[in-house]
């Protein structure tokens, strides 16, 4: 990876998969300070789920709750010590426009992503959430592959 520190503000989207674990701590490794890394978590709305499922008590999950279980599974889930100056959040709604919506609202200088590498029927059928964010960013993003 890139050895070089920046006076720059990155995001770095995570759905906690290896592959988001990794751009973290590469982009750990590129900023002066780590409270300069913003992660973000974007989570489908409440309202996606089926409201007929009898098993989860719907007025018992807040979308304040989530946010906090997520963040409370990010400090846990990375190891690395810098990890805890980041600034962690969540956003609930479409992926590709919630990071670039975050993006432009906390004026990030550049994104650091993974891509999952689908091709061919799987990323026709799933779309590319990097190849949406790489189109609609105000800034330079950094699309990781494996």
């Amino acid at each position: 990876m890139i050895s070089f520190k920046r006076e720059k503000r990155i995001l770095v989207p995570t759905d906690f998969s290896a592959q988001a674990d990794q751009a973290v701590l590469d982009a750990l490794d590129m900023v002066a300070d780590p409270s300069d890394l913003s992660v973000l978590h974007v989570a489908p709305p409440m309202s996606s789920y089926p409201v007929a499922d009898p098993a989860i008590v719907w007025e018992s999950i807040t979308e304040e709750a989530r946010s906090e279980r997520i963040e409370e599974s990010f400090r846990v889930h990375i190891k690395d010590p810098r990890a805890q100056a980041v600034h962690f959040a969540v956003a609930f709604g479409a992926p590709a426009e919630e990071i670039v919506d975050y993006a432009e609202a906390h004026e990030i200088d550049m994104i650091m992503m993974p891509s999952h590498g689908r091709s061919g029927l799987r990323r026709l059928l799933l779309g590319s959430v990097a190849e949406r964010v790489v189109r609609a960013a105000h800034c330079p993003v950094i699309v990781l592959r494996n």
